[in-house]
């Protein structure tokens, strides 16, 4: 073999040793976990390279070796394909893992939870305050024309599912309206063609405006079928629904945490002491549970029930044994205080 074989020989032989070497600190500098502590995020704005991501993050100190990860990425240049979105970096986690997340636009989710018993008003708050939300300064009436101009009792009171959304970062407050709300309709009519026969409603809606104010008596999920049937007993005999908590929506802002007398007497649409009937739009946003409690009411005789102090109730038939429960659970307490 002649001498320019033989060094030919060695140099290919050792460009092979050397790209085995590079492909294996490639794929080691790829797989090993990035250099993170607890969980971190990252924002991929749009139009960003995969390469700009790289230099970020090893400014970040997150990336040890940009050189050799953009070196993979020509290897696999499917995982540069990355989407715009927020991120979450998490411990353990490596270059490949995070790349093969930016490619399949797996962003990091965010949640809130809308809570029962809680009005429009407040949800919407909430909504707004989030950080990760895009706000919201819609008017009521732009709110209606966006869910439905011809909402029942034009309001948006009600109208929203109680649960927990799920979202990523920059979505809009409508969505997540949007969502509830359509959510709330869907659960609303399933739970209307299963109810039960014989109910005091003439519409959904009229049943919704009930689960509502289940919800504001009780916080108790075994005592919400049992609070739906003294209401409906109440309807069928024609009895007036004395609810509490319909007299506190209609005083809105004048409720100072008592209700006094004159306001049980006060004429408004809610107050329930005064009107016949249902009010004219929920009080709340009901849940699910008070939603079901009115469609599937206990059979009962109970007209009457009456707080014991401690979040249940003292259920009654006739208005002798409730006036006694008033006497040993209210005017008790109210002495004792």
């Amino acid at each position: 073999m002649s001498r320019w074989l033989k060094l030919l020989l060695a140099t290919i032989v050792l460009c092979f040793a050397v790209m085995i070497v590079l492909v294996y600190q490639i794929n080691t500098a790829f797989n090993s976990p990035l250099n993170i502590v607890g969980s971190q995020t990252l924002v991929v704005e749009k139009g960003q390279y995969a390469h700009s991501v790289i230099n970020k993050l090893y400014e970040r100190s997150i990336i040890k070796h940009p050189v050799l990860i953009k070196a993979a990425l020509k290897l696999e240049p499917e995982l540069s394909q990355i989407k715009a979105g927020t991120y979450e970096l998490s411990l353990g986690m490596s270059a490949r893992n995070m790349f093969d997340k930016l490619a399949r636009g797996l962003e990091k989710t965010y949640q809130i939870s809308l809570i029962e018993g809680l009005r429009w008003q407040d949800w919407i708050v909430q909504l707004n305050n989030h950080p990760n939300l895009i706000k919201s300064a819609k008017t009521h009436e732009q709110w209606l024309q966006m869910l439905d101009p011809e909402l029942p009792g034009q309001s948006l009171e009600g109208w929203l599912l109680a649960d927990t959304y799920h979202f990523t970062s920059g979505t809009k407050v409508e969505d997540i309206v949007k969502t509830a709300h359509v959510a709330l309709k869907s659960y609303l009519t399933e739970a209307w063609h299963s109810r039960q026969s014989e109910l005091p409603y003439s519409s959904p809606y009229e049943a919704l405006i009930m689960a509502s104010i289940v919800e504001k008596e009780t916080g108790v999920p075994i005592e919400r079928p049992r609070i739906a049937a003294v209401f409906v007993n109440r309807l069928n005999r024609g009895m007036r629904l004395q609810t509490d908590p319909t007299v506190i929506y209609g005083m809105g802002e004048a409720f100072d945490g008592n209700i006094r007398r004159k306001d049980l007497r006060q004429a408004t649409p809610y107050n329930t002491y005064v009107i016949k009937g249902l009010p004219p739009t929920p009080i709340a946003m009901p849940s699910k549970l008070s939603i079901d409690a009115v469609m599937h009411p206990l059979y009962t005789e109970e007209f009457y029930f009456v707080s014991k102090g401690d979040g249940t109730h003292y259920f009654s038939e006739t208005l002798q044994e409730h006036n006694r429960a008033v006497r040993q659970y209210q005017l008790k307490r109210s002495k004792s205080n």
